[in-house]
């Protein structure tokens, strides 16, 4: 257990599982008081258990809290600071998926759930742990962002728009607390082992997916989180090589929208496009 954490405290959202499971135990193990808050409440109790039993002195405060939802989000923050006194950093980490063609998905369930959890409930708790920062003039806000923030692919068009909107987002904040001492950082990952959106990629013709030698554990996403808590950056893309895309992708656009179009959309789509259209 670390000294240099000084018993901090740290508030994750989707802490039930992958990135976030995975990180709230790497900062347990550092010995910072963990504020876990998901929608699922037996992962959370389980974690929470796990973490008190394997690392002493560890209070992890489990709270069911679902972002898309204001009242949840107001709960989640006000209990963590009735519990610890403070909240140092706060991962905004919970994320919702519904990858398919964008005519295909539905307005509620897939396109506005998505909206209202990465981008609404990410601004949404940041603006309500924001006041008590200020106070302290001190504090870190972790938002998680995606490789789909810098790049959209077709399939992932809502999953971008959230992400584009964390990424505008984070650097307007940052820019806006500073002077009041605080950090804010946004995460882009690629392709993570987690299982987040592994039924929609099951379901494409091409089987195309990222390659394993690509696909990054939970663990070296949450290990690189705590690395950027000693030392805050504005922004942190991993794997690192993937900012040759990001500037690949901004100085050539058309050349990538050649190439994910022949050996993406027109395969996937080969059936419709066959189809004559429809004479008005």
């Amino acid at each position: 257990m670390a000294e240099e954490s000084d018993r901090r405290v740290v508030l994750i959202t989707g802490a039930s599982s992958g990135i976030g499971a995975a990180s709230a135990r790497a900062f347990a193990r550092r010995g910072f008081q963990v504020i876990l808050a998901a929608r699922r409440t037996e992962q959370l109790e389980h974690l929470a258990d796990e973490l008190r039993n394997g690392f002493p002195g560890c209070e992890a405060h489990p709270i069911q809290a679902d972002v898309s939802r204001p009242e949840d989000i107001r709960r989640a923050v006000t209990s963590g600071l009735e519990r610890f006194g403070k909240i140092d950093i706060l991962f905004a980490n919970a994320g919702s998926v519904a990858l398919g063609w964008l005519e295909e998905l539905d307005p509620e369930r897939e396109i506005q759930d998505q909206l209202r959890t990465n981008l609404e409930g990410v601004v949404l708790i940041a603006r309500e742990v924001l006041p008590h920062m200020q106070a302290r003039r001190r504090g870190h806000i972790i938002l998680m962002s995606s490789l789909a923030g810098w790049i959209p692919t077709p399939t992932y068009s809502v999953y971008a728009a959230s992400k584009f909107g964390v990424r505008g987002f984070g650097g307007a904040l940052r820019r806006e607390v500073s002077p009041w001492g605080i950090q804010v950082s946004t995460v882009y990952v690629g392709a993570v082992r987690t299982g987040f959106a592994d039924e929609a990629v099951r379901r494409r013709k091409t089987g195309w997916r990222t390659p394993v030698s690509m696909v990054l554990s939970p663990e070296h996403v949450a290990e690189s989180i705590i690395g950027l808590t000693r030392r805050p950056r504005a922004t942190l893309v991993l794997p690192p090589y993937y900012r040759l895309v990001i500037w690949l992708d901004f100085i050539w656009p058309g050349l990538l929208d050649r190439l994910v179009t022949k050996a993406f959309v027109e395969r996937e789509r080969a059936d419709e496009l066959s189809v004559s259209p429809v004479k008005r």
